[in-house]
């Protein structure tokens, strides 16, 4: 009987895995940033645009991440 898995589930499975990883690892620093440090709320006004504005790219550009790495392999 054979026990490894098909190459395409293990990539599948890698892809999830990377995915929710990347994800939380986004939001656990985005969060411990502005909740820890105090940069979402508590500062000067300038600081608490500079963080907002930091998270908002930074998750455009995560979910583009996202968007490219789950896209690529309907393109073949």
């Amino acid at each position: 009987m054979e026990r490894a898995w098909d190459p395409q589930v293990t990539k599948f499975f890698r892809k999830i895995i990377n995915t929710v990883s990347i994800g939380l690892f986004w939001l656990l620093s985005a969060m411990t940033a502005g909740i820890y440090f105090k940069l979402a709320y508590g500062q000067p006004l300038v600081y608490v645009v500079i963080y907002w504005v930091i998270v908002v790219v930074t998750l455009f550009l995560l979910l583009r991440y996202f968007y490219k790495t789950w896209k690529r392999d309907k393109a073949k």
